[in-house]
């Protein structure tokens, strides 16, 4: 019997045979679930395992054929991905490692992205460089999908604002040194309200997918188009006179207006109003470029839609583009608190002179960023256009009824003797139904009696939305709150509607009252209007009274109330 004492093993060797960890190796590389290559200094393949043959739909052995070896560089199918691979395989001979991710798209095997990995192997028969490739396609494409979700609009497929505004400062910034020229234009569709409003968003959405389309086919491959909120678009036109841009809007405008959208059994004529701008030397900002080409447009609208206009700084679209401009003016100073509430007295004419202050008005300044204080007749407009009006009236409810100066408010009136706060409503924000929520929650809330508030509303918006102000009414005179038509007689409407609405006041409107002591006429207009009033049980209130004379025959005449000048000078309803 043999013991390992008297019969030692035999002696083994270091390690395993070559042979066997050739194979062990060889057996890795081909169960690898990347793909493994080893080239020459020269690229060329020594090894491919099946994984990596299979992607390039070549065989090891023909890719590795002595006297015939292929190029890695001959499979990659995309010169700037081949121009990747030489920079980083200089790299690699050098001594560095490299990692990159590149596209290839093989003669015979099928389009993908790789991460390549790669190092230097020094053998005694020369360099030969290793590398790994890991197939990240589906990483790719999802990245490419959320960038493809950032940069465009989910409707239409189209780029969105975000990335039209960077393709935008791009090219203004570019413009010093390559002047264009070039083009901005500005579409904004005048029917989509309809639709909207008559089949529902559905509808709506599909009538901008359509439009989407429709608006890209008359492009360039070049150019950029892009869906900037609501059914307005961009179009921005590289290296194209401002002659070629005007042909490009005129097309844009013609394939709107020859399309017609048909939901269900309902079909629509839809047009566009377009504006455009040159991009050029003289462009400062992509700010300035896009504020051009809104007002174009907006002047395009007001000039009857379905039509073209070219920004030339005249005084239309001047002065489109200054009131465009009041609204992030407007915008910072709601998030800035810089509106300031005034005040101006309304005297009671059936009170002897100075016994008392009747009712006052809350009147509105903005404080400009310089403190310069601006009246609302400089900003109201572009308020109302661009729908800026109830947050405006939210800013004054806020801070009026809801806030500390609730009880400021309380103790002026009772210094001036004032029975009631007038406040003024826009027809924007009564039509409003979260506005109107708003109003109800803060007299819910306020200190203020409801019987001490008026509000006021113009004659127009109450005669233009008659349902739906005599509804507002309604709801709010349940809170003890009084009712003015403002600027009453301005349009001299049928005063048939009076009869039906709920008000308290007419405020009658001052172009009918400055000239009373010297016009019959405005004479005979206000003492009619004075008299339908009192026969409807309503109250009078002449505005713009700025004279003794102005005053004394409004007195005559049996007026109830006068506000103006002559009777107080607007002053800041609060003191800091």
């Amino acid at each position: 019997m043999n013991t390992p004492s008297s019969h030692p093993p035999p002696a083994r060797t270091q390690g395993l045979e070559p042979e066997i960890e050739n194979a062990l190796l060889r057996a890795y590389i081909n169960s690898a679930n990347d793909g493994i290559f080893v080239v020459c200094d020269e690229m060329k393949f020594h090894v491919a395992n099946p994984l990596l043959s299979t992607w390039l739909g070549i065989g090891e052995a023909e890719l590795t054929a002595h006297g015939r070896r292929v190029p890695i560089t001959d499979l990659f199918g995309l010169a700037e991905s081949e121009a990747l691979f030489r920079e980083h395989f200089q790299q690699v001979l050098h001594g560095q490692t490299a990692r990159f991710d590149a596209e290839i798209n093989p003669p015979r095997g099928t389009p993908r992205w790789l991460e390549i990995s790669m190092n230097r192997v020094q053998l005694e028969v020369g360099e030969l460089v290793i590398g790994i490739l890991r197939d990240i396609t589906e990483r790719r494409l999802a990245q490419t999908a959320l960038q493809h979700h950032a940069s465009h609009d989910d409707l239409t497929g189209l780029a969105n604002r975000r990335e039209f505004q960077h393709r935008l400062n791009t090219l203004v910034s570019t413009v010093r040194s390559d002047p264009g020229p070039h083009a901005l234009i500005y579409v904004d569709l005048d029917q989509f309200k309809l639709v909207n409003d008559s089949c529902g968003h559905p509808a709506g959405d599909e009538l901008l997918r359509q439009l989407g389309v429709r608006l890209k086919q008359v492009t360039k491959r070049r150019d950029v188009i892009a869906r900037l909120g609501g059914d307005e678009f961009g179009l921005l036109l590289h290296d194209q006179s401002i002659e070629e841009a005007m042909r490009v809007a005129e097309s844009l405008c013609e394939t709107v207006a020859d399309y017609r959208f048909v939901w269900g059994e309902r079909s629509f004529d839809v047009t566009a109003s377009v504006g455009l701008c040159a991009i050029d030397r003289d462009t400062t900002s992509a700010e300035e470029a896009l504020s051009a080409a809104d007002a174009a447009c907006y002047v395009a609208k007001d000039r009857g839609r379905n039509r073209v206009q070219l920004y030339f700084g005249g005084a239309a679209c001047a002065g489109k583009r200054q009131e465009m401009d009041w609204v992030h003016r407007l915008k910072k100073a709601l998030d800035e608190n810089r509106f300031q509430m005034w005040q101006q007295h309304i005297r009671d004419l059936g009170e002897e002179a100075g016994t008392s202050g009747g009712h006052l008005e809350v009147l509105l300044r903005l404080i400009d960023e310089d403190g310069t204080i601006i009246a609302p007749g400089q900003f109201f407009p572009a308020a109302e256009r661009y729908g800026l009006m109830p947050a405006i009236d939210r800013w004054v409810i806020q801070h009026l009824l809801l806030s500390e100066q609730s009880g400021h408010l309380l103790a002026e009136m009772a210094r001036s003797s004032a029975t009631e706060c007038a406040i003024n409503l826009s027809g924007a924000s009564l039509n409003d139904d979260k506005f109107l929520g708003f109003l109800e929650n803060a007299l819910h809330r306020t200190a203020i009696p409801g019987q001490a508030l008026c509000f006021e509303i113009t004659e127009s918006v109450a005669v233009n939305n008659f349902g739906r102000i005599r509804e507002v009414m309604q709801t709010l005179k349940q809170f003890g709150c009084q009712f003015a038509l403002d600027d009453f007689g301005s349009g001299m409407s049928s005063f048939s509607y009076l009869k039906n609405l709920p008000v308290d006041y007419l405020k009658i409107d001052g172009s009918l009252v400055r000239n009373i002591v010297e016009d019959p006429a405005d004479f005979a207009m206000v003492e009619a209007i004075n008299r339908i009033g009192g026969a409807l049980g309503l109250k009078t209130v002449a505005e713009f009274v700025e004279t003794e004379a102005c005053l004394q025959r409004l007195s005559d005449i049996g007026i109830d109330y006068a506000q103006g000048y002559f009777i107080h000078r607007p002053v800041p309803l609060f003191t800091s």
